[in-house]
C-alpha cells in the first residue's frame, strides 16, 4: 500500500521478480477494501496515504480481527513515530530510504513468524503455477502462457473460489488506478481458456455473469 508510483512499482516488480505474488494499491480506503476481500501473507503499508492514513488502515484492519502481519514502510522515522506505528498494530517498521534486500528479508521473517511460508507455487486441482520460473502445468503437462496470461491466471488462482471483477483484473495487471475499458479482459480470458481448459472435461475458469470470473475446481 504505497501512493508513490515510482516506489510502488519498484517494490512490486522486485517482489514479483523474486517469485512472490504482489498486489499494489495506492490509497487507504482501497487498501482496506482489498484486505477485507483477499487473503495475504504479509502487508507492506505506507503511513502517508491519500483518503485515510496508514494509521487508520491499521486500526481498521485490527478492528476487523485481521491478523495479517503488517510491515510499515515509511519516511516517518523518529522514535515516537516508530512507537506509534507499532502501537497501532504494525508488526515491523522500516524507514525510507531502504535496501530492497532488507525489505525482502523482513517480509520473509514476518511470514515465518506467522507460520506461513511466502508462496512460490500455487496448486489447485490439476493446475500448478511456479511463481519463480513463471511455469504453468496442468496434469504435469507444460502450458505456454504469455506474461499477461500468467498474471491473469495467477490472480484468479490467488483468489480461488471467489469472484473477481473485470476492473480488479485490469488494475492488478496494468495499473492500480485503471481507467480504461475493462472489456479487454474478455479477450485475454478467452485466450487463457483456450490454453487451460480446452481438451479437458473439467473447466477451471468460470464466468460470473455481469460481474467477472472465478477460478474453481468443480
Amino acid at each position: 500500500m504505497e501512493d508513490d508510483a515510482l516506489l510502488g512499482k519498484s517494490v512490486q516488480r522486485g517482489l514479483s521478480d523474486a517469485g512472490h505474488e504482489c498486489e499494489w494499491v495506492t490509497d487507504g480506503e482501497e487498501a482496506v477494501r482489498h484486505a477485507r476481500f483477499a487473503s495475504y501473507d504479509v502487508i507492506v503499508l505506507d503511513l502517508m496515504l491519500p483518503d485515510i492514513s496508514g494509521f487508520e488502515v491499521l486500526r481498521q484492519l485490527r478492528g476487523d480481527k485481521n491478523e495479517t502481519p503488517v510491515l510499515v514502510l515509511t519516511a516517518l522515522g523518529s522514535v515516537d513515530e516508530r512507537v506509534n506505528g507499532l502501537n497501532a498494530g504494525a508488526d515491523d517498521y522500516l524507514v525510507k530510504p531502504f535496501a530492497f534486500t532488507e525489505l525482502a528479508a523482513r517480509l520473509e521473517a514476518l511470514a515465518r513468524r506467522a507460520g506461513k511460508a511466502i508462496k512460490t507455487e500455487l496448486h489447485d486441482g490439476p493446475l500448478m503455477l511456479d511463481l519463480r520460473t513463471r511455469r504453468a502445468t496442468r496434469d504435469n503437462t507444460n502450458i505456454e502462457l504469455t506474461p499477461t496470461e500468467f498474471g491473469l491466471l495467477e490472480f484468479l488462482m490467488q483468489n480461488a473460489n471467489h469472484t473477481v471483477t473485470r476492473r480488479m483484473l485490469c488494475e492488478h495487471l496494468w495499473d492500480a488506478n485503471w481507467e480504461g475499458v475493462t472489456n479487454v479482459i474478455e479477450v485475454h480470458i478467452n485466450r487463457l481458456r483456450a490454453k487451460i481448459d480446452r481438451g479437458f472435461d473439467e473447466r477451471l475458469i468460470h464466468t460470473v455473469r455481469g460481474i467477472g470470473y472465478a477460478f474453481r475446481t468443480e
